[in-house]
């Protein structure tokens, strides 16, 4: 039997992708930015463009070496979305409110398409918080904090584990050692990309960028068997 098929919107370099390619989807990736170290059948483009297109009964071309793999939205199972968080955050203050704020949109979009989903977002944002994910629960060497709302579909919270210490770094002139990287930015003792790379769970990429972007592939590999059991019970009706 063919794998079901995850439409991952908004993707980056493939961290949510990898956890649901584990899980047991395939998985197509929309981006408006190149991502040359995404490893799955990327589009280029504006997801909400492309969600509209698929409403209308359109098709969007995936590309993998050298394959081009035409897909509409009866062709998915299940979406996941993580837009841009920085609108939702204090510094968009800063910005002048210049940051778009895309969980509305994404959502009324994926409603329409009909697809169980998944909305990933941060502290400050809107999202419904169905799932809270922390790097702990997964013996991760990160706590990065996410937040899921799920669409047409519900699954199992898992208990918050209490943080084994503090994330390694300067603070005040001072280096403070820890389980924990903060993988974001630079400077501030924040670690090598290698150490960051195992703290996410990620090996695919080694561009900092991309890392610090990315959601931990264990989070979306926890969703995505529960999602994958939730597609294939309704297949099975």
């Amino acid at each position: 039997m063919s794998r079901p098929k995850l439409l991952d919107l908004f993707s980056c370099a493939g961290g949510a992708g990898m956890g649901y390619s584990r899980a047991g989807f395939d998985v197509y990736a929309v981006d408006i930015d190149p991502q040359p170290n995404n490893p799955f059948p990327f589009h280029q483009g504006d997801a909400l463009t492309r969600l509209r297109v698929l409403l209308e009964g359109g098709k969007i071309p995936f590309i993998r070496d050298g394959w081009v793999h035409w897909l509409g939205g009866a062709d998915f199972d299940a979406a996941h979305a993580s837009p841009p968080c920085q609108g939702y955050t204090a510094l968009a203050a800063v910005h002048s409110n210049e940051w778009p704020k895309l969980y509305e949109p994404v959502k009324e979009l994926l409603e329409a398409l009909g697809l169980p989903y998944v909305i990933e977002n941060v502290q400050g944002s809107p999202v419904r918080r169905d799932l809270v994910l922390c790097g702990e629960m997964f013996g991760l060497g990160v706590i990065r904090h996410r937040y899921f709302e799920l669409g047409g579909w519900s699954a199992e919270q898992p208990p918050h584990r209490p943080h084994r210490g503090r994330v390694a770094g300067w603070r005040h002139g001072e280096y403070f050692d820890g389980p924990y990287f903060a993988v974001y930015g630079e400077g501030g003792g924040k670690g090598s990309v290698e150490q960051w790379q195992r703290a996410m769970g990620i090996d695919w990429t080694d561009v900092r960028r991309e890392i610090a972007e990315a959601i931990p592939p264990a989070y979306t590999e926890f969703i995505g068997a529960q999602l994958l059991a939730h597609v294939q019970s309704e297949v099975a009706v």
